[in-house]
Protein backbone atom coordinates (compact mmCIF):
# COMPACT_ATOMS: atom_id res chain seq x y z
CA UNK A 1 0.00 0.00 0.00
CA UNK A 2 1.05 3.60 -0.44
CA UNK A 3 -0.31 7.14 -0.17
CA UNK A 4 -0.79 8.82 -3.52
CA UNK A 5 -2.08 12.18 -2.22
CA UNK A 6 -2.36 13.98 1.12
CA UNK A 7 -4.51 17.10 1.61
CA UNK A 8 -4.44 19.07 4.88
CA UNK A 9 -6.87 21.81 5.89
CA UNK A 10 -6.30 23.83 9.10
CA UNK A 11 -3.89 21.20 10.39
CA UNK A 12 -1.21 22.43 12.83
CA UNK A 13 0.69 25.21 10.99
CA UNK A 14 -0.85 24.42 7.59
CA UNK A 15 -3.87 26.38 6.37
CA UNK A 16 -3.96 24.25 3.22
CA UNK A 17 -1.52 21.72 1.84
CA UNK A 18 -1.92 19.39 -1.15
CA UNK A 19 0.90 16.91 -1.86
CA UNK A 20 1.42 13.93 -4.17
CA UNK A 21 4.07 11.36 -3.32
CA UNK A 22 6.44 8.85 -4.81
CA UNK A 23 5.44 5.25 -4.05
CA UNK A 24 9.01 4.68 -2.84
CA UNK A 25 11.03 7.27 -0.84
CA UNK A 26 9.88 10.80 0.09
CA UNK A 27 12.27 13.06 2.00
CA UNK A 28 11.26 16.28 3.77
CA UNK A 29 14.17 18.64 4.38
CA UNK A 30 14.08 21.76 6.53
CA UNK A 31 15.19 23.37 9.75
CA UNK A 32 13.49 22.47 13.02
CA UNK A 33 10.02 23.89 13.81
CA UNK A 34 9.13 24.50 10.14
CA UNK A 35 6.45 21.79 9.80
CA UNK A 36 8.26 18.62 8.67
CA UNK A 37 7.05 16.51 11.57
CA UNK A 38 3.51 17.92 11.18
CA UNK A 39 3.26 16.27 7.75
CA UNK A 40 4.56 13.01 9.21
CA UNK A 41 2.14 13.26 12.12
CA UNK A 42 -0.79 13.92 9.75
CA UNK A 43 -0.09 10.62 7.95
CA UNK A 44 0.05 8.85 11.31
CA UNK A 45 -3.22 10.47 12.46
CA UNK A 46 -4.88 9.54 9.14
CA UNK A 47 -3.95 5.94 9.95
CA UNK A 48 -4.56 5.73 13.70
CA UNK A 49 -7.09 8.57 14.32
CA UNK A 50 -4.81 9.83 17.08
CA UNK A 51 -1.43 11.51 17.34
CA UNK A 52 1.82 9.95 18.55
CA UNK A 53 2.83 13.37 19.94
CA UNK A 54 -0.18 14.62 21.93
CA UNK A 55 -3.29 13.25 23.60
CA UNK A 56 -5.11 16.57 23.11
CA UNK A 57 -6.79 16.59 19.70
CA UNK A 58 -7.23 20.36 19.92
CA UNK A 59 -3.47 20.68 19.40
CA UNK A 60 -3.92 19.32 15.88
CA UNK A 61 -6.25 22.13 14.77
CA UNK A 62 -4.71 25.29 13.35
CA UNK A 63 -4.74 28.26 15.72
CA UNK A 64 -8.17 29.95 16.07
CA UNK A 65 -9.88 27.51 13.66
CA UNK A 66 -12.93 25.38 14.44
CA UNK A 67 -11.75 22.19 12.80
CA UNK A 68 -8.85 20.47 11.07
CA UNK A 69 -9.11 17.97 8.24
CA UNK A 70 -6.81 15.29 6.81
CA UNK A 71 -7.64 13.65 3.48
CA UNK A 72 -5.65 10.91 1.83
CA UNK A 73 -5.92 8.78 -1.28
CA UNK A 74 -4.49 5.38 -0.46
CA UNK A 75 -3.50 2.86 -3.12
CA UNK A 76 -4.07 -0.69 -1.93
CA UNK A 77 -3.77 -3.95 -3.84
CA UNK A 78 -7.52 -3.91 -4.53
CA UNK A 79 -7.52 -0.31 -5.78
CA UNK A 80 -7.65 3.32 -4.56
CA UNK A 81 -9.24 4.08 -1.18
CA UNK A 82 -10.12 7.66 -0.12
CA UNK A 83 -9.81 8.33 3.63
CA UNK A 84 -10.90 11.43 5.52
CA UNK A 85 -10.62 12.48 9.15
CA UNK A 86 -12.20 15.68 10.51
CA UNK A 87 -11.11 16.84 13.97
CA UNK A 88 -13.19 19.41 15.88
CA UNK A 89 -14.14 20.37 19.42
CA UNK A 90 -17.05 17.93 19.13
CA UNK A 91 -14.75 15.00 18.41
CA UNK A 92 -13.65 13.15 15.29
CA UNK A 93 -15.52 12.05 12.18
CA UNK A 94 -13.95 9.46 9.91
CA UNK A 95 -14.92 8.52 6.35
CA UNK A 96 -13.77 5.56 4.28
CA UNK A 97 -14.53 5.77 0.57
CA UNK A 98 -16.74 8.82 1.40
CA UNK A 99 -18.87 6.79 3.85
CA UNK A 100 -18.93 7.98 7.48
CA UNK A 101 -17.88 5.32 9.98
CA UNK A 102 -19.96 4.73 13.10
CA UNK A 103 -16.93 3.88 15.24
CA UNK A 104 -13.28 4.83 14.94
CA UNK A 105 -12.38 1.18 15.49
CA UNK A 106 -14.16 0.48 12.17
CA UNK A 107 -11.89 3.07 10.50
CA UNK A 108 -8.51 2.10 11.95
CA UNK A 109 -6.65 -0.52 9.93
CA UNK A 110 -7.50 0.88 6.50
CA UNK A 111 -4.06 2.51 6.34
CA UNK A 112 -1.17 0.76 8.10
CA UNK A 113 1.89 2.72 9.19
CA UNK A 114 5.04 2.02 11.17
CA UNK A 115 6.46 5.12 12.86
CA UNK A 116 10.11 5.31 13.89
CA UNK A 117 11.04 8.51 15.74
CA UNK A 118 13.86 9.39 18.18
CA UNK A 119 11.56 8.71 21.14
CA UNK A 120 11.19 5.11 19.89
CA UNK A 121 14.82 4.59 20.81
CA UNK A 122 13.45 4.80 24.37
CA UNK A 123 11.28 1.76 23.71
CA UNK A 124 13.87 -0.47 25.36
CA UNK A 125 15.10 1.73 28.20
CA UNK A 126 11.95 3.81 28.76
CA UNK A 127 9.09 3.22 31.18
CA UNK A 128 6.66 0.25 30.95
CA UNK A 129 3.90 2.66 29.84
CA UNK A 130 5.93 3.43 26.68
CA UNK A 131 6.09 -0.27 25.83
CA UNK A 132 2.39 -0.84 26.63
CA UNK A 133 1.52 2.02 24.26
CA UNK A 134 3.71 0.41 21.60
CA UNK A 135 1.85 -2.87 22.08
CA UNK A 136 -1.60 -1.31 22.00
CA UNK A 137 -1.01 0.86 18.92
CA UNK A 138 0.59 -1.89 16.87
CA UNK A 139 -1.92 -4.61 17.77
CA UNK A 140 -4.72 -2.15 17.00
CA UNK A 141 -3.49 -1.79 13.42
CA UNK A 142 -3.63 -5.49 12.59
CA UNK A 143 -6.66 -6.19 14.82
CA UNK A 144 -8.98 -3.16 15.02
CA UNK A 145 -11.30 -5.11 17.35
CA UNK A 146 -8.44 -4.98 19.88
CA UNK A 147 -8.91 -1.22 20.20
CA UNK A 148 -12.59 -1.77 21.02
CA UNK A 149 -11.62 -4.40 23.61
CA UNK A 150 -9.02 -2.03 25.05
CA UNK A 151 -11.53 0.80 25.45
CA UNK A 152 -13.92 -1.63 27.18
CA UNK A 153 -11.15 -2.74 29.53
CA UNK A 154 -10.11 0.85 30.33
CA UNK A 155 -13.72 1.85 31.05
CA UNK A 156 -14.23 -1.05 33.47
CA UNK A 157 -10.84 -0.41 35.09
CA UNK A 158 -11.82 3.23 35.64
CA UNK A 159 -15.13 2.20 37.26
CA UNK A 160 -13.44 -0.38 39.48
CA UNK A 161 -10.75 2.09 40.55
CA UNK A 162 -13.37 4.75 41.33
CA UNK A 163 -15.18 2.35 43.67
CA UNK A 164 -11.89 1.39 45.33
CA UNK A 165 -11.03 5.06 45.90
CA UNK A 166 -14.46 5.76 47.38
CA UNK A 167 -14.02 2.90 49.84
CA UNK A 168 -10.31 3.25 50.48
CA UNK A 169 -9.28 1.86 53.83
CA UNK A 170 -12.67 0.23 54.63
CA UNK A 171 -11.52 -3.24 55.60
CA UNK A 172 -15.11 -4.51 55.88
CA UNK A 173 -15.89 -3.24 52.35
CA UNK A 174 -18.25 -5.63 50.58
CA UNK A 175 -20.36 -4.54 47.64
CA UNK A 176 -22.27 -6.57 45.04
CA UNK A 177 -21.60 -3.92 42.36
CA UNK A 178 -17.87 -4.17 43.00
CA UNK A 179 -18.06 -7.93 42.44
CA UNK A 180 -19.87 -7.29 39.14
CA UNK A 181 -17.13 -4.86 38.07
CA UNK A 182 -14.49 -7.40 39.03
CA UNK A 183 -16.15 -10.14 36.97
CA UNK A 184 -16.40 -7.80 33.94
CA UNK A 185 -12.83 -6.68 34.55
CA UNK A 186 -11.51 -10.26 34.44
CA UNK A 187 -13.33 -10.99 31.17
CA UNK A 188 -12.01 -7.84 29.52
CA UNK A 189 -8.47 -8.33 30.88
CA UNK A 190 -8.20 -11.87 29.52
CA UNK A 191 -9.13 -10.69 26.00
CA UNK A 192 -6.34 -8.10 26.11
CA UNK A 193 -3.76 -10.53 27.51
CA UNK A 194 -4.53 -13.22 24.93
CA UNK A 195 -4.13 -10.80 22.01
CA UNK A 196 -0.87 -9.46 23.47
CA UNK A 197 0.55 -12.97 23.82
CA UNK A 198 -0.34 -13.72 20.19
CA UNK A 199 1.19 -10.46 18.92
CA UNK A 200 4.39 -10.91 20.90
CA UNK A 201 4.92 -14.41 19.53
CA UNK A 202 4.63 -13.01 16.00
CA UNK A 203 6.94 -10.10 16.81
CA UNK A 204 9.58 -12.44 18.29
CA UNK A 205 9.39 -14.60 15.16
CA UNK A 206 10.40 -11.66 12.97
CA UNK A 207 12.60 -9.64 15.35
CA UNK A 208 15.08 -12.39 16.24
CA UNK A 209 16.45 -13.05 12.72
CA UNK A 210 16.43 -9.32 11.90
CA UNK A 211 18.45 -8.54 15.04
CA UNK A 212 20.85 -11.36 14.26
CA UNK A 213 21.41 -9.85 10.81
CA UNK A 214 22.01 -6.32 12.11
CA UNK A 215 24.45 -7.62 14.75
CA UNK A 216 26.34 -9.63 12.07
CA UNK A 217 25.30 -12.90 13.70
CA UNK A 218 26.80 -11.98 17.08
CA UNK A 219 23.58 -11.48 19.06
CA UNK A 220 20.36 -13.35 19.64
CA UNK A 221 17.36 -11.25 20.70
CA UNK A 222 14.50 -12.51 22.82
CA UNK A 223 11.36 -10.40 23.23
CA UNK A 224 8.74 -11.57 25.72
CA UNK A 225 5.48 -10.33 27.16
CA UNK A 226 5.73 -9.84 30.92
CA UNK A 227 2.40 -10.34 32.68
CA UNK A 228 1.40 -12.37 35.75
CA UNK A 229 3.95 -15.17 36.08
CA UNK A 230 1.12 -17.70 36.46
CA UNK A 231 -0.21 -16.86 32.97
CA UNK A 232 1.05 -18.23 29.65
CA UNK A 233 -0.07 -18.29 26.03
CA UNK A 234 -1.00 -22.00 26.10
CA UNK A 235 -3.78 -21.57 28.68
CA UNK A 236 -7.47 -21.53 27.78
CA UNK A 237 -9.68 -18.51 28.38
CA UNK A 238 -11.27 -20.19 31.39
CA UNK A 239 -7.89 -21.10 32.89
CA UNK A 240 -6.75 -17.49 32.57
CA UNK A 241 -9.95 -16.20 34.13
CA UNK A 242 -9.51 -18.56 37.08
CA UNK A 243 -5.91 -17.41 37.66
CA UNK A 244 -6.88 -13.72 37.52
CA UNK A 245 -9.81 -14.30 39.85
CA UNK A 246 -7.56 -15.99 42.43
CA UNK A 247 -4.94 -13.27 42.12
CA UNK A 248 -7.51 -10.51 42.65
CA UNK A 249 -8.78 -12.29 45.76
CA UNK A 250 -5.21 -12.40 47.09
CA UNK A 251 -4.64 -8.67 46.64
CA UNK A 252 -8.14 -7.48 47.56
CA UNK A 253 -7.24 -6.11 50.98
CA UNK A 254 -4.22 -4.29 49.51
CA UNK A 255 -6.37 -2.84 46.73
CA UNK A 256 -8.88 -1.50 49.28
CA UNK A 257 -6.04 -0.12 51.37
CA UNK A 258 -4.44 1.66 48.39
CA UNK A 259 -7.60 2.48 46.43
CA UNK A 260 -6.38 1.12 43.08
CA UNK A 261 -6.46 -2.06 40.97
CA UNK A 262 -3.13 -3.84 41.42
CA UNK A 263 -3.37 -6.71 38.91
CA UNK A 264 -4.01 -6.65 35.18
CA UNK A 265 -2.87 -5.63 31.67
CA UNK A 266 -2.40 -1.99 32.74
CA UNK A 267 0.64 -3.16 34.74
CA UNK A 268 2.20 -5.43 32.11
CA UNK A 269 5.50 -4.87 30.32
CA UNK A 270 7.83 -6.19 27.63
CA UNK A 271 11.16 -7.80 28.41
CA UNK A 272 14.20 -7.76 26.11
CA UNK A 273 17.29 -9.92 26.42
CA UNK A 274 20.32 -10.37 24.16
CA UNK A 275 22.35 -13.56 24.46
CA UNK A 276 20.48 -14.19 27.72
CA UNK A 277 21.31 -10.81 29.29
CA UNK A 278 18.70 -8.19 30.22
CA UNK A 279 19.60 -5.32 27.89
CA UNK A 280 17.15 -2.93 29.57
CA UNK A 281 19.51 -2.98 32.54
CA UNK A 282 22.86 -4.16 31.21
CA UNK A 283 22.78 -3.43 27.47
CA UNK A 284 24.92 -0.80 25.79
CA UNK A 285 23.29 2.12 23.98
CA UNK A 286 24.24 0.42 20.69
CA UNK A 287 22.47 -2.81 21.70
CA UNK A 288 19.39 -0.90 22.81
CA UNK A 289 19.25 0.99 19.51
CA UNK A 290 19.74 -2.20 17.51
CA UNK A 291 16.86 -3.76 19.45
CA UNK A 292 14.58 -0.77 18.75
CA UNK A 293 15.48 -0.91 15.05
CA UNK A 294 14.89 -4.68 14.97
CA UNK A 295 11.43 -4.21 16.50
CA UNK A 296 10.46 -1.59 13.90
CA UNK A 297 11.66 -3.71 10.99
CA UNK A 298 9.86 -6.71 12.52
CA UNK A 299 6.68 -4.63 12.64
CA UNK A 300 6.90 -4.11 8.88
CA UNK A 301 7.15 -7.85 8.28
CA UNK A 302 4.42 -8.61 10.80
CA UNK A 303 1.94 -6.17 9.21
CA UNK A 304 2.81 -7.50 5.76
CA UNK A 305 2.06 -11.04 6.94
CA UNK A 306 -1.17 -10.20 8.74
CA UNK A 307 -2.60 -7.64 6.28
CA UNK A 308 -1.19 -8.96 3.02
CA UNK A 309 0.58 -5.69 2.10
CA UNK A 310 3.59 -3.85 3.53
CA UNK A 311 2.75 -0.80 5.67
CA UNK A 312 3.99 2.75 5.13
CA UNK A 313 7.17 3.61 7.05
CA UNK A 314 7.58 7.00 8.74
CA UNK A 315 11.15 7.89 9.73
CA UNK A 316 10.86 11.13 11.67
CA UNK A 317 14.31 12.61 12.22
CA UNK A 318 15.65 9.21 13.18
CA UNK A 319 18.29 8.47 10.52
CA UNK A 320 20.66 11.00 12.09
CA UNK A 321 20.35 9.05 15.35
CA UNK A 322 21.63 5.84 13.73
CA UNK A 323 25.23 5.12 12.72
CA UNK A 324 26.09 4.44 9.07
CA UNK A 325 25.82 0.65 9.42
CA UNK A 326 22.35 0.72 11.00
CA UNK A 327 21.24 3.39 8.50
CA UNK A 328 22.32 1.18 5.61
CA UNK A 329 20.66 -1.91 7.07
CA UNK A 330 17.38 -0.03 7.48
CA UNK A 331 17.44 1.51 3.99
CA UNK A 332 18.52 -1.74 2.33
CA UNK A 333 15.62 -3.55 3.99
CA UNK A 334 12.93 -1.14 2.77
CA UNK A 335 14.40 -0.39 -0.67
CA UNK A 336 11.87 -0.80 -3.46
CA UNK A 337 9.21 -2.40 -1.26
CA UNK A 338 7.97 -0.04 1.44
CA UNK A 339 6.77 3.52 0.78
CA UNK A 340 8.89 5.58 3.15
CA UNK A 341 8.72 9.14 4.45
CA UNK A 342 11.86 10.67 5.94
CA UNK A 343 12.33 13.99 7.75
CA UNK A 344 15.78 15.44 8.24
CA UNK A 345 17.52 18.81 8.48
CA UNK A 346 19.82 17.77 5.60
CA UNK A 347 20.71 14.68 3.60
CA UNK A 348 24.44 15.25 3.38
CA UNK A 349 25.05 12.81 6.22
CA UNK A 350 22.93 10.03 4.70
CA UNK A 351 25.13 8.03 2.33
CA UNK A 352 22.80 5.65 0.53
CA UNK A 353 21.62 5.26 -3.05
CA UNK A 354 17.99 5.09 -1.89
CA UNK A 355 18.08 8.69 -0.66
CA UNK A 356 19.66 9.92 -3.90
CA UNK A 357 16.69 8.50 -5.82
CA UNK A 358 14.09 9.98 -3.44
CA UNK A 359 11.41 12.59 -4.07
CA UNK A 360 12.67 15.65 -2.17
CA UNK A 361 10.41 18.22 -0.46
CA UNK A 362 11.72 21.44 1.08
CA UNK A 363 9.80 22.71 4.12
CA UNK A 364 10.02 26.36 5.21
CA UNK A 365 7.62 28.11 7.64
CA UNK A 366 4.61 25.98 6.79
CA UNK A 367 5.18 25.84 3.03
CA UNK A 368 6.25 22.70 1.19
CA UNK A 369 7.85 22.68 -2.27
CA UNK A 370 9.10 19.81 -4.39
CA UNK A 371 12.76 20.25 -5.16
Amino acid sequence: MHIEQLVLTNYRNYETLDLTFSPEINVFIGENAQGKTNVMEAIYVLSMAKSHRTSNDRDLIRWEQEYGKIEGTIKRKYGPLPLELVISKKGKKARVNHLEQNRLSDYIGKLNVVMFAPEDLNLVKGSPSVRRRFLDMEIGQISPVYLHDLLTFQKILKQRNAMLRENRGKLNFNDVMFDVYTEQYIQAAVQIIQKRFYFMELLQKWAEPIHRGISRGMESLNVSYSTLKELNSKQTTEEMKGILEEKLKEVRSREIERGVTLVGPHRDDLHFSVNGYDIQTFGSQGQQRTTALSLKLAEIELVKQEVGEPPILLLDDVLSELDDYRQSHLLNTIQGEVQTFVTTTNISGIHHETIRQAEIFEVTAGTVKKK
